[in-house]
């Protein structure tokens, strides 16, 4: 009898360990890093290629871990029962119930789910190669019940499903993004990036373009002496040059062009020699998106196009550097003006011009500004207000309040800006 109590007791004890290693392992394989997972492959790690050949076929795993799961915690539960019953009789039921939930609920469930969810990369490496044969084993097994769970979801599946998978996607990463850790400017930065690098296919050239009235461009008309001194004075490489009226770009000038021209022609140029140095301009419709006109950069092996809308008309250029900066930020040297555009009053209050972009905004301050009706600050403002405010007048939406500070004519050129929020 005492045998048989001693091996009845070790038999439930080995199965509760290997109920808690199945626990452990569905845990660590769900919630291991995935990108992690790839790059420990691409370097040659054998544990995380098992891993992520098992994730592959990730129904027929986790079908696998619980069949498994649910044989072994039966069994042991058989087992205690048919024990207590021979020690205290029908009683015994109730004695194994109650302790066999204890022992399965904390050592077979939480204490290896808990420790599983800490070192979910860890356990899932630790795990993979005992989970390679099991799956192997109860394949089949649970590749039909797989099928019979397949046929059973089939009136609820929607036909759209299969389409929202890159939508899904798009919003995990999001997610995994916002949940980046830490509040130091370089991980706020690195948010802010990849933010950026998700939206570009969602933001069109007119948002970020160099509006066409601080465009520095040159009358190809004119003198070339004063071509040179616009070339020389501008803090751009490109100018477009134009003839007979702003609208009419005829080239665009390369500063080192105009140097090589300069040189060759001993400082006599003239009209003709200017344009044969020009390249040809590059048009654009105004709603070409960041990522379009990023592959078309680098298609042509472009830096500069010039924006128009839908009759034609020049609107502004767009250059790489500035989907460049949509993406990293602000890049300065040392021929850039620095305009002032943001300046803060106290750690929640800022004083705006009204060209700032909403964008620039929200990646430097992590705001939620929409920028889906207005491209600027002073535009969302007109947006909101469906007027045209007066010097002093505020607003408060988006959980944010706006004070008008300075406006020219009908334009809003100073807002005071207070976060609400904090």
């Amino acid at each position: 009898m005492e045998t048989e109590l001693i091996l009845s007791i070790s038999a439930i004890v080995v199965l509760l360990i290997i109920s808690a290693f199945f626990s452990g392992a569905e845990t660590s394989m769900t919630a291991s890093s995935k990108p992690r997972m790839h790059t420990l492959e691409q370097s040659g790690d054998t544990k995380a290629q098992i891993v992520n050949k098992l994730w592959i076929a990730k129904e027929r795993l986790i079908g696998s871990i619980l069949l498994g799961n649910n044989l072994v915690n039966i069994l042991a539960s058989a087992l205690a029962t048919s024990m207590f019953i021979n020690l205290f009789g029908e009683t015994g039921v109730i004695y194994a119930t109650l302790i066999m939930t204890a022992l399965v609920l904390i050592f077979a469930e939480v204490l290896p789910k808990t420790y599983a969810l800490r070192n979910s990369d860890k356990a899932a490496l630790a795990s993979a190669p005992l989970l390679r044969p099991i799956v192997f084993i109860l394949g089949p097994i649970a590749l039909a019940v797989e099928t019979i769970v397949q046929l059973l979801l089939t009136p609820f599946t929607s036909k759209d499903d299969a389409s929202d998978i890159s939508v899904f996607a798009e919003e995990e990463l999001r997610g995994a993004i916002d949940l980046h850790e830490g509040e130091g400017e370089e991980v706020k930065h690195e948010r802010a990036m990849l933010r950026s690098i998700l939206d570009l296919d969602d933001v069109e050239v007119d948002e970020i373009m160099t509006h066409r009235q601080d465009i520095d461009s040159s009358d190809i008309d004119q003198d070339p002496a004063e071509i040179i001194n616009d070339v020389l004075s501008s803090p751009n490489t490109r100018i477009p040059l134009w003839q007979g009226k702003p609208d009419n770009i005829v080239g665009v000038l390369h500063a080192k062009a105009l140097l090589r021209a300069i040189r060759s022609q001993d400082g006599e140029l003239d009209r003709e020699t200017l344009l044969s140095i020009a390249n040809e301009p590059w048009f654009i419709p105004e709603s070409t998106s960041l990522l379009s006109q990023l592959h078309a950069f680098r298609d042509r092996h472009a830096h500069f196009a010039i924006v128009v809308d839908e009759y034609g008309e020049v609107q502004g250029i767009v250059t790489l550097e500035d989907i460049l900066e949509e993406i990293v930020g602000d890049i300065s040297d040392e021929h850039d003006v620095d305009i002032e555009g943001v300046q803060a009053t106290n750690d929640n209050e800022f004083v705006v011009n009204g060209t700032v972009t909403i964008r620039d905004l929200n990646r430097q301050f992590e705001w939620r500004l929409p920028d889906d009706k207005a491209a600027t600050l002073a535009g969302l403002i007109l947006f909101e207000a469906r007027q045209i405010p007066q010097i002093g007048q505020a607003f408060v939406f988006h959980n944010m309040r706006f004070e008008i500070l300075e406006r020219k004519r009908h334009q809003i050129t100073s807002i005071r800006v207070s976060n609400l929020a904090d």
